[in-house]
Formats: C-alpha cells, sequence, structure tokens
C-alpha cells in the first residue's frame, strides 16, 4: 500500500502528460471534436453533473472524472449490473470519461488536485454549498486568483443563499416543490412524479449552456467564471406554459392528465388496436384530421371551429375522437397522418422507442462491444460529436499508481 506522498504522485503522474496537461487516454478526448483541447476536471456525482461531462466529453473535451473513495454513487444504483460489475445507470452517465480516485478531504490529495488545475480549463463540482470553501477551494477566495482562465461549474440543489439555500435537492423532491407533479397525473392517479428525471437532466444540459457560453467569453475578454445550475431555478424553468397562464389569469393551473391546457385536440386517444396521441395544434391540422377520420362534420360543429370552442367542448370533442378512431389500426393511421402534416403518434414502449428504424438510422442507439448506450443529440455539421469509450473502471484509492 503506498503512503499519502507517492499516492498524489502517482495520481499526478497518471493524470498528467509530458507537456504539463492531462494526459489523453483511451476512453478520453478525440482530437477533431468541437471541444477538442478543452480539459475538465469532473468532481460530480450521480446524474446532472455527470450527464453535462458526458456531453463535454462526447464532443471532444478531455474529461477526468475524479470520484471519492468509495467511488460515484450510481455505480451502485442498481440492479441492473453490467458485467462490469457497475450499475447499468453509472453506464448512462459516464462513457468516453477516465477516473481517478481522490480523498479531497485530505491536504496533500488537495494539494494534487491544485496541480491539476493548472492545466484545466473547466471544473464542474455537485457537492452541497460550502464543501469546496470547506476544504480551501473556494472558487473566488482560492481558485480564481490562482486559476484565472478556470470555468468553474457547481450544481446544486437550492443556490448558495436564500431561504432554501444550501440544502440537499433530489430530482423527484423538486417536482413536487416546484409544482411539477401538480399538473402530472389524472384525478384518478392524483399529483404524479413524471417518469423521468427531468429536472437532473435540464439541469445537466442547464449547466452545459453555462460552461459553453463562459468559455466563449473567456475567448473575448481572457477571465474564466463561475457558472451555477440549480434543480430549483431548472425545475421553475419547465413550467410553460402553466407559469404564464396563472400569471394572466390568475387561476391556478391542474391536473390535466395527457391533455394540454391550452390546445385540442392534444391528449391520448385509443385506436382500434392500441393507443396513440394526436398532436393538433391549428384549425387546419384539425380539418385536415377530421377528413382522414371520415369526419368532415366535425370541422364545421360550431363548438370545434377555432382551437378556444374546442377546449372549452373538449369533453364532447374527445368522445367524438374516440367513437372515430375505433375502426383504424393505429400504426397505419399515425402514418397516414403524419404524411397529412397532422402529428400524429403511437404510444410506444422503452423498448419499443429504442429498436425503431428511425432511431438507428439517427444514431441515437450506441453500440461497442459490450457497451449499449444512447447516442449523441447535439448535432454539429462540421465537427460532430462521437460517443466515448465505456465508462471507466473504478479504482479504488490504494490502486491508483496501478
Amino acid at each position: 500500500m503506498k503512503t499519502v506522498p507517492d499516492a498524489d504522485r502517482a495520481v499526478n503522474d497518471r493524470a498528467r502528460g509530458p507537456a504539463g496537461g492531462i494526459a489523453p487516454g483511451p476512453a478520453s478526448a478525440r482530437p477533431h471534436g468541437a471541444l477538442a483541447g478543452i480539459r475538465v476536471l469532473d468532481l460530480s456525482r450521480v446524474l446532472a453533473g455527470p450527464l453535462c461531462t458526458q456531453m463535454l466529453a462526447d464532443h471532444g473535451a478531455d474529461v477526468l472524472k475524479i470520484e471519492p473513495p468509495f467511488g460515484d454513487e450510481t455505480r451502485r444504483l442498481g440492479p441492473p449490473f453490467t458485467s462490469s460489475g457497475d450499475a447499468a445507470y453509472f453506464q448512462a452517465l459516464n462513457r468516453g470519461k477516465r477516473s481517478i480516485s481522490m480523498d479531497l478531504g485530505d491536504a496533500q490529495q488537495r494539494e494534487t488536485l491544485l496541480q491539476m488545475l493548472e492545466d484545466a480549463d473547466v471544473l464542474v463540482e455537485n457537492f452541497l454549498p460550502g464543501t469546496m470553501e470547506k476544504w480551501g477551494l473556494g472558487f473566488e477566495q482560492v481558485l480564481a486568483p490562482r486559476y484565472p482562465r478556470l470555468v468553474y461549474c457547481s450544481i446544486t440543489g437550492f443556490g448558495t443563499d436564500g431561504p432554501l439555500g444550501g440544502l440537499p435537492g433530489y430530482d423527484a423532491v423538486l417536482q413536487a416543490m416546484c409544482g411539477l407533479m401538480s399538473v402530472n397525473g389524472s384525478l384518478l392517479s392524483g399529483p404524479t412524479r413524471i417518469g423521468i428525471p427531468v429536472v437532473d437532466h435540464l439541469t445537466g444540459y442547464t449547466a452545459l449552456s453555462g460552461i459553453l457560453m463562459a468559455l466563449l467569453a473567456r475567448e473575448r475578454s481572457g477571465q474564466a467564471q463561475r457558472v451555477e445550475a440549480t434543480l430549483y431555478d431548472t425545475a421553475l424553468s419547465l413550467l410553460v406554459p402553466h407559469a404564464a397562464n396563472w400569471f394572466c389569469s390568475g387561476q391556478v393551473p391542474s391536473l390535466t392528465g395527457n391533455a394540454h391546457p391550452n390546445i385540442a385536440p392534444y391528449d391520448k386517444f385509443e385506436a382500434g388496436d392500441g393507443p396513440l396521441f394526436l398532436g393538433i395544434l391549428n384549425d387546419t391540422q384539425f380539418r385536415k384530421f377530421c377528413r382522414l377520420i371520415g369526419r368532415d362534420e366535425l370541422s364545421q360543429d360550431a363548438r370545434f371551429q377555432t382551437n378556444a370552442t374546442r377546449l372549452e367542448n373538449s369533453a364532447a370533442l374527445r368522445a367524438e375522437i374516440e367513437t372515430a378512431l375505433q375502426r383504424f389500426k393505429r400504426d397505419e393511421l399515425c402514418r397516414d397522418l403524419m404524411a397529412a402534416g397532422v402529428a400524429a403518434g403511437p404510444v410506444n414502449s422503452v423498448a419499443q422507442a429504442l429498436e425503431h428504424a428511425h432511431t438507428q438510422h439517427r444514431q441515437m442507439r450506441v453500440a461497442q462491444d459490450e457497451y449499449q448506450g444512447l447516442g449523441v443529440a447535439i448535432k454539429l455539421a462540421a465537427t460532430p460529436g462521437e460517443p466515448g469509450g465505456p465508462p471507466p473502471a473504478f479504482s479504488k484509492q490504494d490502486d491508483i499508481s496501478r
């Protein structure tokens, strides 16, 4: 077992190249991505931070994931587990990175981190507010004066101050607190958590956007800055159009089920052999829809001639549509409606969506040896992103010199 000073040197040697930069590894940056040459130290765990840094890696950044001695908690959020022993959840958020373990509660390990920051462009962390300051790594006090070109991104639940500042935050809790659950669900189900960690996910994109804007500003001014992304702000930003409706009308939005509060018909319906979703935004689309289902008279009915009147009479309109759709096969109807410019799609399972031919065409399903994941959603023509190698295995602190 190495002593701490030797372990520090091992971390430093492993993480830094001969010219003093962070050494590229087999699962790190591609040389031709839009972010090639950008070096990122990723101190984040679980979802929002790792998703942000994975997207940076997909577009060419060299990302070194620095995990605590017990590893990123997401490695254990299973089953299912992959053949490497990590949870599939971890695999979804950490490809294209290298990883080492450091105990930042140890002064010598912190000194190693400071040395690594000399050649870093971005640091991402999602500790509770005050943690970095407690370790003597506060951005304003220590890092900004020492590394004026370092973009520092902090991801927190609620920010550092204010009535909720410094408190821990998790996706579903923020969905509840920020009103998202109050408009998701039906009278039968009651307020319901959205079935994906939408707040964490969008916070990752918010952090990514902030980092990219800060890097662009740095190119102009030569100075970097702090980027702050919070789950609270992000969750509130999702309240479209519900916040605008409340600001205007004073009426508190309520559960809508699958329907839209401002558009009709914009809802889930049953065809003869399964559910589909109709997204009809304007009167022209509604007339096309009525023609295709053989019910032209509906578009002439005074109750349904405009979006406003369709909303007022949504229950009656729903009954008419459900009766008409029973004689159609779902997939054929969706195909014909889409060809006519009316948005409609079958309600697919996750498996059906990932096995769809268009998913393959859009390169949104990745398979590399044993690794499977989702593709790169941000498409750039001249400098396209590319999924990196499989997520890194975890090396305990005793093993970091190997």
